[in-house]
């Protein structure tokens, strides 16, 4: 894996910075416009800054694209974060098609309601015009109604990140999987009615999708841990891990590495490879995967396999043993 790293995300406004580039920020502006537009297809997704930011290196670095799945490791990014954030803050965050607005800081909820924050709300809310979070951070709002809660819910997923949380929301990810989306910060421990509900459907299963990371990989555990004594409840998690960010050849970054506590913590399925990896300070954003990449792999992990699809002939078969006006089986 490559040598070159970005440092912490969410650090500060130099968070992610790779190695200098030279390249001037008319170039980063310049394919920041085909960025957006690669990271909105199909069917104009919405995104976040970060993600943007990595598609942008992605069409200033090609050849990291053709090699994806067929050369593993982990490019270093090819453009500064510095750079790319002033050639977007020259050209207007708000020009860019599908780019989401930043989420409130930390401990405003990405989520559910609590009732007590729900008793606290006018009786009829009317959303600014200038609110455009209202799709992802007051997302799930029919999840508060109190009768959602008399039902079993099958599915669940936890993200670590807020913002990778708010752009599942808004491109809908809930509504097609049936499947609520917290942000892990926000969200736990989790309301004692979700947890009812989770037990009610007998066999319910809690995703956790997080940063192949020290404290990333150590989520899952600590989301296991908070649901408390709920049988019958499975946690799972949908990655990242080390291996697939090198499987996507995605870039990575390298912070303090992490000591003994955390190294205790991490999953004992990890190879011995992955551990030294992250042993070393590494790891890698789930915001580095192209926004469709991970739409479809969350929806396929969370909806499970699809039913095969009916054909002609297998209709014809089915009708035999159909019954009425149907041939006979003889």
């Amino acid at each position: 894996m490559s040598k070159r790293h970005l440092q912490l995300p969410h650090s500060g406004p130099t968070a992610g910075t790779g190695q200098p580039s030279g390249r001037p920020a008319g170039l980063a502006g310049r394919a920041i416009t085909a960025a957006a537009a690669r990271a909105g297809a199909p069917g104009g997704l919405r995104f976040t800054e970060r993600q943007l930011y990595y598609e942008t290196c992605r069409v200033l670095s090609p050849g990291s694209t053709l090699l994806r799945g067929r050369v593993p490791g982990t490019p270093a990014p090819v453009l500064r974060l510095p750079v790319f954030t002033c050639a977007l803050e020259a050209r207007g965050r708000e020009t860019v098609p599908g780019l989401l607005p930043p989420l409130p800081e930390a401990g405003a909820r990405v989520g559910p309601r609590r009732p007590r924050e729900r008793a606290e709300r006018p009786e009829r809310w009317e959303p600014s015009e200038s609110s455009e979070l209202s799709e992802s951070s007051q997302f799930s709002e029919s999840y508060s109604e109190p009768d959602v809660y008399d039902y079993g819910l099958p599915r669940l997923l936890m993200c670590q990140d807020r913002s990778i949380a708010g752009m599942l929301l808004a491109n809908h990810v809930h509504l097609e999987a049936a499947c609520p989306v917290f942000a892990a910060e926000d969200a736990l421990p989790l309301d004692p009615r979700l947890l009812a509900a989770l037990r009610r459907a007998e066999g319910a299963t809690v995703y956790v999708l997080h940063d192949a990371s020290p404290a990333g990989l150590a989520l899952p555990a600590q989301v296991r841990s908070g649901l408390g004594p709920v049988p019958g409840v499975r946690v799972v998690s949908l990655g990242l891990a080390p291996r697939h960010a090198a499987a996507l050849r995605l870039p990575t970054g390298r912070g303090p590495a992490p000591g003994p506590a955390a190294l205790a913590a991490l999953p004992a399925a990890l190879r011995p490879r992955e551990a030294h990896w992250l042993a070393d300070g590494r790891f890698a954003e789930v915001a580095a995967v192209p926004p469709d990449r991970l739409l479809r792999t969350v929806l396929r992990l969370t909806r499970g396999p699809r039913p095969p699809r009916d054909s002609l002939w297998s209709g014809l078969r089915g009708l035999r043993g159909a019954g009425f006006m149907t041939w006979p089986a003889a």
